[in-house]
């Protein structure tokens, strides 16, 4: 079977994360797969076991998602937009998939709706079209007006078989943040969360006893670190600082001459998983993969939500997961260094929680899923 999924992360790099997981399940189960990114490049994720196509890349301006920048961080123009739409139909003959999945949209990228609606339709104009699916995360940006939830509906019903919802509904229904109409309901299918293979131990040990401090693979979160700093003075345990996003060289110097001698500066690490196994706590913004993560290590963590442009997602998130022992939640506005102080201090007192185990095959789950309907819809 052969599977394509478009994806364009804007800001972080969670999309993209997921879909690589998402990726890396299909061919484990031996399909074929081809990954469609339209964001810029990530290279601490993006490694050579998923083939990538790359579209032109773009990336919001900052948490302004209504404009969008090109690779060179200017405005990107409406030929630009139309090379990436180029682009994108040009990969989709080539490999001509069975399964097609959409990340986020039309739940969310609708500044790209052009190019995702070219895409759609020349599915469905296939002599044998595939199996159509979009895929979200456990929790949407809840539509702002009643039309964009009624768009989402729309294109669902003209185009797409099914919607996957990486969550477990016990936890995480979608209507936490979506209005599920009644049309909408039946095409849903949840898979679980879509996680990697749980880490093993760091087998340097790296990480012992230390105050991990990480802001995910984007271009935000400096408010987590200048908090993080400021809290140092209040905290005499080792304390890392991960610094994340398309550039992080620059930031890193800067925090290294703020960080007291307990406290090491530098760049995000592709080994950060492992680390949390031996870490002490870990104090992070609240993105999907970074809670997974979490769970899966059963560190203990203080989530500092992203709320930047109105975003509630991961304050949704924090809140759901703050009933667990070892997890604390400290929002933006009540965020100084004895808030964190505070909330670090309590988490590293709780009982050390047994990292969960189950409710995390979201991948192999949506690979089972969609073999079978595909499978289906061919007859």
């Amino acid at each position: 079977m052969k599977v394509m999924i478009v994806v364009t992360h804007l800001l972080g790099t969670g999309h993209l994360a997921r879909a690589l997981t998402l990726a890396r399940a299909y061919i484990a189960a031996g399909d074929m797969v081809s990954v469609v990114s339209g964001g810029m490049s990530a290279p601490l994720i993006a490694r050579q076991d998923v083939t990538l196509e790359q579209l032109p890349p773009v990336r919001s301006d900052g948490v302004d998602f209504s404009r969008l920048l090109d690779a060179d961080g200017g405005e990107a123009t409406a030929a630009y937009l139309a090379a990436r739409q180029t682009a994108l139909l040009a990969a989709f003959t080539r490999f001509a998939p069975d399964v097609l999945i959409t990340e986020l949209f039309p739940f969310g990228r609708r500044i790209l709706r052009t190019e995702f609606t070219a895409l759609l339709e020349a599915a469905r104009e296939m002599q044998h079209p595939p199996f159509i699916c979009a895929s979200v995360r456990d929790i949407l940006a809840p539509p702002s007006k009643p039309r964009k939830a009624d768009y989402a509906d729309a294109v669902i019903l003209r185009y797409y078989d099914a919607v996957l919802v990486h969550s477990d509904p016990a936890l995480t229904p979608l209507e936490l943040s979506w209005p599920v109409s009644d049309r909408l309901r039946p095409l849903l299918h949840y898979t679980g969360f879509v996680a990697p293979p749980a880490a093993v131990p760091h087998p340097a040990g790296i990480g012992k006893g230390e105050i991990i401090v990480s802001a995910g693979g984007g271009d935000v979160g400096a408010h987590v670190y200048e908090a993080a700093l400021a809290a140092a003075a209040l905290i005499h345990q080792p304390m890392r600082l991960l610094v994340g996003g398309s550039a992080p060289e620059a930031r890193v110097i800067a925090l290294r001459h703020q960080a007291p001698a307990h406290v090491t500066v530098e760049p995000a690490r592709p080994d950060f998983r492992q680390m949390l196994y031996h870490a002490a706590a870990s104090v992070s913004l609240c993105g999907y993969n970074t809670a997974l993560d979490i769970l899966q290590a059963g560190t203990a963590a203080v989530f500092i939500p992203f709320d930047e442009g109105g975003e509630v997602e991961q304050g949704l998130r924090a809140h759901a997961l703050a009933h667990r022992i070892g997890i604390a939640t400290v929002s933006r506005t009540n965020l100084s260094a004895a808030s964190l102080s505070g909330a670090v201090q309590a988490v590293l007192a709780a009982p050390r929680r047994v990292p969960a185990t189950t409710g995390f095959d979201g991948a192999a789950q949506t690979v089972a899923f969609t073999r079978s309907r595909r499978a289906a819809h061919a007859r």
